[in-house]
């Protein structure tokens, strides 16, 4: 009886890969792209015979591929970041020639949320959450600015009138003037004078 199972098994064995081997072969061939606009290329997708176990592919840097598979093998399509893909080839091909487009649908993946602390304990944080300075708001620091020892410090160094800085640049601008030495060459009124001088010179020089 054993020997009987063994050979109906065998018979089935030998059944079956005597119709995988009877498939016809075909070129197949074709794009890999993104599922959600056509015009982007997916390159590099892996690209696996199922049927097989044995053949593995890989997609050029546009997306394109090509190899030969019996029909009705089962191809599975598959690249990080992207769903994988899995299409059985067509069956009584007559051109044999098989040309697909491969859309790869994007894969969103959602982490869970992730929180980092930069205390290591409770008791740290509670710490430094009590010790911590809070910012003076609008009111705190207009109170401050109005206490009387800021009014004098304002007082003692801004000027009594609007215009005490101006004269005091007045002041300090003539004192710098007065004490500079200027070109009488460069003085339009001290050649004028010279010219005077030097005819008047001449013309008592004339009458002796």
């Amino acid at each position: 009886m054993k020997y009987l199972f063994g050979i109906l098994f065998l018979l089935i064995s030998v059944t079956a890969l005597a119709q995988q081997t009877e498939r016809p072969l075909v070129q197949f061939s074709g794009v890999t792209h993104n599922a959600d606009s056509a015009r982007v290329i997916v390159p590099y997708v892996n690209i696996t015979n199922l049927t097989t176990h044995k053949q593995v592919f890989i997609s050029n840097y546009e997306g394109y591929f090509s190899f030969v598979a019996h029909e009705q093998d089962t191809i599975r399509f598959s690249s990080v970041g992207y769903n994988p893909v899995t299409i059985v080839l067509d069956a009584n091909v007559l051109s044999k020639s098989i040309i697909k487009d491969i859309l790869l649908k994007p894969q969103i993946i959602n982490l869970p949320v992730f929180r980092v602390f930069p205390w290591a304990t409770t008791d740290e944080f509670r710490k430094d959450f009590l010790s911590m300075k809070i910012a003076d708001d609008d009111l705190e620091i207009a109170r401050k600015n109005l206490t009387p020892a800021s009014i004098r410090a304002l007082e003692a160094s801004m000027p009594h009138y609007g215009n005490e800085g101006i004269n005091v640049q007045d002041m300090h601008n003539n004192l710098v003037n007065s004490h500079s030495i200027t070109n009488p060459l460069l003085n339009p009124f001290a050649w004028g004078s010279l010219i005077r001088d030097i005819s008047a010179g001449d013309k008592s020089n004339a009458g002796n």
